[in-house]
């Protein structure tokens, strides 16, 4: 039976229900039972299964991210949090040089079921120490699989899933989709690791998108409709593995892509993606495709430019009418990552970093 739950909820429902069915399953991180860092998602853990299984730990991302590493190859079930992802990379030596490799270097004999969790955290004026999501760092490594749910019900499957795989996965849950309320099954599922989702059916252009920016491009969709064009959104979920299947088969139909990631354009997920459609279905393509991501600098701390600098489904729709060809600036004046030339937000922005 499903009900109404927040995406918040749906990550603390996950969390109630494996660590109720396997005790090896534990919790640890910087800030575990505070609001404050982590919002709803540990809410009652702690009074549930004690400071045994919920380990709130000093500051120290490299040593909590070690010992959690540590545990994976003895037998448990580890989720640390980075209640920031930004700090996370005080820990990425032992998540690209010890988890990610493991497995590879016993020759198979050893298995490193940790999950890393990754919360981003943007706007509010937290400035580019706080703002930053590096989900394409982590997708580029060899030996882990990275995640980045943007329904509450994904947020529960996908976490499920990433706890239960034998191997290291990097599960990125964004903020502003917190509050974010859907239909999320009571019972203990899983949402298949390296598998998209048609989140609306289209025949015009594809757009791709990860996380927050995945509920922004069915905004934009929406709204393209009522201009006439009808939008296929993929949802990627997983990063890596990526779907390429799903988006393959949705560009041989639409025959335009457009992409939406909310990481930095140069060296970003999006430029993955877009190569891959390059490389494998060049000729279905009737358009040269469109990237929606930020500018390449680092987050301000001003609201008034942070509604410039980030994403959202206004950009996402002028993306899709570049591609079609209507009147918006097209993929080769997207170099810089803004917005069409000529806007006030492209306007707004370049002043901005001058």
């Amino acid at each position: 039976m499903s009900r109404q739950l927040s995406y918040g909820l749906a990550i603390n429902e996950a969390m109630h229900q494996l660590m109720e069915r396997d005790e090896s399953v534990f919790l640890t991180g910087q800030g575990v039972i505070s609001p404050w860092y982590v919002g709803n998602t540990t809410q009652g853990l702690f009074d549930r299964f004690g400071p045994q299984r919920i380990v709130d730990t000093p500051v120290s991302e490299l040593c909590i991210t070690g010992a959690a590493v540590g545990a994976a190859l003895a037998g448990m079930r580890p989720v640390v949090i980075h209640p920031r992802m930004d700090f996370m990379l005080l820990a990425v030596d032992q998540v690209v040089n010890q988890a990610a490799n493991w497995h590879y270097m016993s020759g198979g004999r050893t298995k490193v079921p940790v999950t890393v969790r990754g919360i981003v955290n943007r706007g509010g004026e937290q400035a580019a120490q706080h703002s930053q999501s590096f989900h394409a760092l982590y997708a580029h490594v060899p030996g882990l699989k990275v995640v980045m749910p943007a329904t509450p019900h994904d947020a529960k499957g996908l976490l499920i899933s990433a706890v239960l795989d034998d191997n290291p996965v990097v599960y990125i849950d964004d903020r502003w989709l917190y509050e974010e309320t859907a239909d999320v099954p009571e019972d203990f599922y899983e949402v298949e690791l390296g598998k998209a989702r048609v989140a609306r059916e289209g025949k015009d252009v594809t757009i791709v998108a990860t996380s927050w920016l995945s509920a922004q491009a069915l905004i934009a969709a929406q709204g393209l409709a009522d201009e006439g064009i009808e939008a296929e959104v993929i949802d990627l979920r997983t990063l890596k593995p990526l779907d390429s299947q799903a988006i393959l088969e949705s560009v041989a139909k639409t025959g335009r892509l457009v992409v939406a990631d909310g990481g930095w354009r140069t060296c970003g997920y999006a430029a993955e993606v877009i190569a891959g459609v390059a490389t494998e279905a060049h000729d279905s393509l009737r358009a040269a495709p469109v990237r929606v991501t930020l500018p390449d600098v680092p987050a301000p701390m001003s609201k008034t430019l942070e509604a410039v600098f980030y994403r959202r489904a206004e950009h996402i729709a002028d993306g899709v009418r570049a591609v079609l060809g209507l009147g918006r600036a097209g993929s080769r004046e997207e170099t810089d990552g803004f917005a069409a030339p000529g806007t006030e937000v492209s306007y707004a922005m370049r002043e901005a970093v001058k």
